[in-house]
Order: C-alpha cells, then structure tokens, then sequence
C-alpha cells in the first residue's frame, strides 16, 4: 500500500481548520464543527470580520453618496427652489428651540464660573462664558440639538420613501433622487448653520450676561470687560466654521441611514434611531478632530 503523501496530509488538516470558518455561524451555535471551547473563537472571529465587511461597505456607500452631491452642486438651479423649502424647515423652524437651549446654557455657564472662581476676579465670568459659548457649547448643543429634530426627520422621511418605493418611482421619471432630496439639505444644513450659531452665540452671552446681574453681584461693566478680554475674531470664524461642518454631518449621515432603511414601519423607526446615535458619534469625533484647528488659527 502506498503512503499518503504529505501533500495531501497538509490540504487535509487546512480543510478541516478552514471549513467551521465557513459554515454558517447558526450551524456553529447548534452544535456543528468544533465543540467546548474551540467554537467560541471561531464564533467571535466571524463577527468580527462580518462587522468589519459592513463598516467598510458603509464607508464606500457613503463616499459615493458623497461624490453624487458634489456633482449635483454643478446644476443648482435643479434644486435651488427645494433647498430654500429645506433651509425654512431645518433653519427657521429649528431656531427657537436652539435659542431656548442656548439661554439656558449661558445661565448655567455663568453661574457655575461665578461659584468656582470665587478668588478670581469677577470679570472672569464674562470671559468664561464668552469662552465657552464661542469654542465649543454653542455651535455643539445646536448641533445635537439639530440631530434630534433634524436629523432624525430627514432620516425617518427617506427611510419612508425609500421602504414605499417612493425612490424608485422618481428614478422611473427620469427624476434624479440625490438631485432632488440629499443635495438641497445638506446645502442648506451648512448655509443655515451660521446664522444659528451666531445667534446661539449672542442668546448664550446675553443671558449670561442677565444672570451674573442678578445672582452674582457683578456690574455690567466687569461682565463687558471679561467678554471682550477673551473676544478676538479668529473664535467667532471658528464657531462659525465648526457649525457649517456640524450642519453638512448632520443631513449627510441623515440622509445615508434614511437611505439604508427597509423593514416597513419598524425598519423606519430603527433608522430614526440610528440616524440620532450616528449623528452625535460623529459629532463628537467632529468636534476633538476640529479642535487643533482653534490652536492653529488662534
């Protein structure tokens, strides 16, 4: 009898190490393949690998989301009508809910600075919340605040066109659906945000304003000097720089997830859900990736 070469030893012992990897991962859980304490790698190993496969599709899907709205920027008078219908809706109809936000910040900032710098002098409050409204909490919580009304409306409308086949009938018409729905939003999220924060800015300084007369004993003129001891232009350019990016992930990742959704209703509402969590993850990550450029400009 001839011996078995180790050729064919070797491709044997590769096959079986091999075959568990693509099986199914429920042939897996039911008992199938390697047993005890060898399935559990292979278990998490498919995960991992079918987590990183999504991610990377994800990416490519929105790079090419991406690229499609750019080139539709070179017909605007396709969409310059609905992106003034958009700007109404994400812009003016978003504004006294983010005003409100904003007061209140600017109230809590300066109270808070008023009862921590309590051996500083008192024109400090007025530059801690000159500071902080202008670098980070007024174009950030309008950003988040955007998320959840905005965000989550255009998330949810593309999810219910897309699910009701709303998108494929506008394809049918010759009607191009980044043309008609991505581009004009994330136009006017962008222009819309710099009013916004600026106003954010203003209600945020103004109340801290209110609130340092009244509860912390300070002279108009002391709270003036410590807004304008911190006040240079280059943090009013990055406050505003910092919403037009927010505004542009806020409707770009609102319509991506809007156009991921299916399931029918419940498929909706998990992509009103996600498109709320990517949201603010990316802004988050926005936010420390932007913050050397106030070091580099200031």
């Amino acid at each position: 009898m001839n011996p078995i070469p180790l050729v064919e030893l070797t491709r044997s012992a590769i096959a079986r190490k091999v075959a568990p990897l693509l099986a199914p991962e429920s042939s897996l859980a039911a008992g199938e393949g390697p047993s005890g304490a060898d399935r559990l790698p292979l278990v998490w190993l498919r995960r991992v690998g079918r987590t990183g496969l999504s991610v990377t599709r994800h990416i490519g899907g929105a790079g090419v989301l991406w690229g499609a709205t750019i080139l539709a920027l070179l017909h605007p008078r396709d969409h310059i009508r609905e992106t003034f219908r958009q700007a109404k809706a994400i812009g003016v109809d978003s504004l006294p809910l983010v005003l409100l936000v904003a007061t209140l910040s600017g109230s809590i900032l300066a109270q808070q600075s008023g009862y921590q710098f309590t051996d500083l002098p008192m024109w400090i409050v007025g530059n801690a919340v000159a500071a902080g409204m202008l670098t980070e909490l007024a174009p950030l919580l309008s950003a988040i605040i955007m998320a959840g009304r905005v965000g989550a409306g255009i998330g949810a409308e593309l999810g219910t066109m897309k699910v009701t086949e709303q998108l494929d009938a506008l394809r049918t018409l010759g009607r191009d659906p980044v043309e008609e729905l991505i581009t004009p939003r994330v136009v006017a999220g962008a222009i819309m945000m710099i009013p916004i924060v600026i106003l954010a800015n203003v209600a945020g300084i103004w109340s801290g304003w209110i609130t340092a007369l009244a509860m912390l004993d300070m002279t108009t003129h002391e709270y003036v000097y410590g807004v304008k001891n911190y006040y240079h232009s280059a943090a009013l350019i990055f406050s505003i720089l910092k919403g037009v990016f927010f505004g542009i992930t806020i409707t770009f990742i609102g319509c991506y997830v809007g156009l991921q959704a299916e399931g029918g209703a419940a498929g909706v509402g998990r992509t009103a859900r996600n498109t709320v969590v990517a949201i603010i993850v990316a802004l988050m990550v926005l936010d420390v990736v932007l913050a050397p450029l106030y070091k580099a400009v200031g």
